[in-house]
């Protein structure tokens, strides 16, 4: 007769499985109604043990919600190739992907609470927004943004975030419409800023003359034509 022998697992080993097994208690519910006790026993082990690999319970919210927004930030990164729209569509659609993977995670990362209410993890969500921020810019092709882009990218990466939380507190709307209407608000929040500058404007023609007749922006202007006619 044999036994199985339960294989030990590395330090980093079993703390990168502690922050996945958090990350997977967090999909279902806010980190603040997480306890340490569930995280040790969703991974197998005891209560003292997940505090010898993380000093404190908010270390490894921290950790874990690093990983996350990690994630969150790769999710806007984009080949640049085709058209504007039809590469910020994609973006949407895997933020809209994190965002009904993660839910209360993200509904609470965003919104803050007593377990993600730290200066860290401020700082991690920041680093996201600057993450969509720099990739938005790069395909634009601008290094240098003047500050009505700059206000522009910003206030759509906020709307983002907003639409997501809203979304989340019922999904009354379906998911794909929302993905477009985004792709829609970004050309808005552009073609306004272009009508008060010319160098947004020429930023605006630029980008334009690239979209398909088929594309999100060319979709959007049609349908602008059809209520104002």
């Amino acid at each position: 007769m044999t036994t199985g022998v339960r294989r030990r697992m590395g330090v980093e080993e079993r703390r990168q499985q502690l922050i996945g097994v958090a990350l997977e208690l967090f999909s279902r519910r806010s980190p603040d109604e997480v306890s340490i006790d569930e995280i040790a026993s969703a991974a197998g082990i005891s209560r003292p043990l997940v505090y010898h690999y993380f000093p404190g319970k908010l270390s490894l919210y921290e950790a874990a919600l690093k990983r996350a927004s990690d994630d969150l930030a790769a999710r806007f990164m984009e080949p640049h190739e085709g058209p504007l729209g039809a590469r910020l569509l994609r973006v949407m659609g895997r933020f809209f992907d994190f965002v009904d993977e993660h839910g209360p995670g993200f509904s609470a990362l965003m919104r803050g609470g007593p377990a993600v209410g730290s200066s860290t993890t401020n700082a991690l969500i920041d680093s996201v927004r600057q993450a969509a921020y720099v990739q938005i810019l790069s395909h634009l092709g601008v290094t240098d943004p003047p500050a009505r882009l700059e206000l522009v990218v910003r206030s759509w990466i906020s709307l983002a975030e907003s639409t997501a939380l809203i979304w989340l507190d019922g999904r009354r709307i379906p998911r794909a419409e929302l993905e477009a209407q985004l792709v829609h608000d970004f050309a808005a929040l552009a073609a306004v800023s272009a009508a008060y500058d010319e160098e947004m404007s020429a930023l605006l023609r630029r980008v334009l003359k690239d979209e398909p007749a088929d594309g999100p922006f060319t979709d959007l202007a049609g349908r602008l034509m059809a209520l104002a006619f």
